[in-house]
């Protein structure tokens, strides 16, 4: 009985395949770690949103200073696995209409926060490939009397 057998491949192409899979590696490893990185961004950005919110829900209550306010904005973000220091204002606007029959006051918070981009490849890589600042502001209006 004779057997038939059929090779897959060539040895000549065998290593053409290796070839090609070295070249298209480094290629696919920066677009993964890309696709991470935007989604880490986009995480890392959703805290900060939610930071400032936070920060003015306190802010327009009586009885918080300021330094309250940019503590509880510091610990959200240290909860929510935000590194670094990020730079926090809380200021207060104060607006007076023309009939000055009332004024009205709001607190703005802004919360930024400097992204490393390719933060864990540039760390292995031993640089950096830039960085993105992550800011996000809250208005909210102080409905209470003072």
């Amino acid at each position: 009985m004779n057997s038939i057998t059929t090779h897959w491949m060539d040895d000549n192409e065998r290593g053409a395949v290796l070839v090609e899979f070295a070249l298209v590696l480094p290629l696919l490893l920066v677009l993964f770690a890309g696709m991470f990185d935007l989604g880490l961004a986009f995480q890392r950005y959703q805290a900060v949103t939610n930071a400032a919110r936070e920060g003015a829900r306190m802010a327009v209550l009586p009885g918080y200073s300021t330094a309250e306010v940019e503590s509880r904005v510091r610990d959200y973000l240290a909860a929510s696995g935000v590194p670094g220091t990020p730079t926090i204002v809380v200021s207060q606007i104060t607006m007076t209409p023309v009939d000055t029959l009332f004024t009205l006051k709001k607190v703005h918070v802004q919360v930024t926060h400097v992204f490393t981009v390719l933060g864990p490849i540039a760390t292995l890589v031993g640089g950096t490939f830039g960085t993105v600042a992550l800011t996000s502001e809250s208005v909210m209006r102080i409905e209470v009397a003072s």
